[in-house]
């Protein structure tokens, strides 16, 4: 019951306090193992997970520092995320997240870690890209705007309701991860992760991916 009510609770929040548009809703898997790697721009961005997805396999990672907040520990135990500590190499977590993954669960990442301060992508961490590799899971590039905390804020004052735009692209597939250059490897998948979400965002959203040489291949491709 607690699950139902936290997921009718995050739902209302989305459909009443936001103007969401979604596009490419279709490559999202119905079933099975995936990862959804999208980029972070604020605290509305998980909220979005609950409303699009009525999977009850959803792997949430959450930052530790919400375990002190009342509110946040009701809605991670009741939805069964896991709280992860971001600066630190967690490795009981990334082993809980990959067997749930290998089980047929759908995680949900952000490669970059954190929320960026500008809206721009930021340099990417290879959490996903191990975790997605070693479970042979496809992923699907997920690209948000609009969930600036300074925007939904500002909003908000305004007493209008922010626009949010997500837009999903086409699953793919890693390489299992080498024996040998590994880390080498890793940068590499989690450069092709950015790039694919970076294609499809606003130029002004690309960051640090925007002259990735991957990126203009993709752009091109389009």
């Amino acid at each position: 019951m607690g699950y139902k009510i936290s997921r009718l609770i995050l739902k209302l929040i989305v459909r009443l306090f936001t103007r969401l548009e979604v596009f490419g809703l279709e490559n999202v898997p119905p079933s099975g193992p995936y990862v959804a790697a999208t980029n972070h721009l604020g605290r509305l961005d998980p909220l979005l997970v609950y409303y699009l997805s009525d999977r009850k396999d959803i792997i949430m990672l959450v930052a530790e520092k919400y375990r002190e907040i009342a509110i946040a520990r009701w809605f991670v135990k009741r939805l069964d995320a896991i709280f992860v500590d971001r600066y630190n190499a967690d490795f009981t977590v990334l082993r809980k997240a990959l067997k749930r993954l290998r089980a047929g669960g759908m995680l949900v990442l952000a490669p970059e870690g954190t929320r960026s301060k500008t809206g721009a992508l930021i340099q990417a961490h290879p959490g996903v890209s191990y975790l997605a590799a070693k479970a042979g899971a496809p992923i699907v590039p997920t690209a948000l705007t609009g969930t600036e905390d300074k925007n939904v804020v500002g909003s908000f004052r305004r007493l209008r309701r922010p626009k949010v735009v997500v837009r999903i692209g086409e699953p793919f597939t890693l390489p299992p991860i080498p024996s040998t250059d590994r880390e080498a490897a890793l940068q590499e998948y989690t450069d092709e992760i950015m790039c694919r979400i970076a294609a499809l965002l606003p130029s002004s959203y690309r960051g640090v991916y925007a002259d990735h040489p991957r990126l203009k291949e993709l752009l091109e491709s389009i």
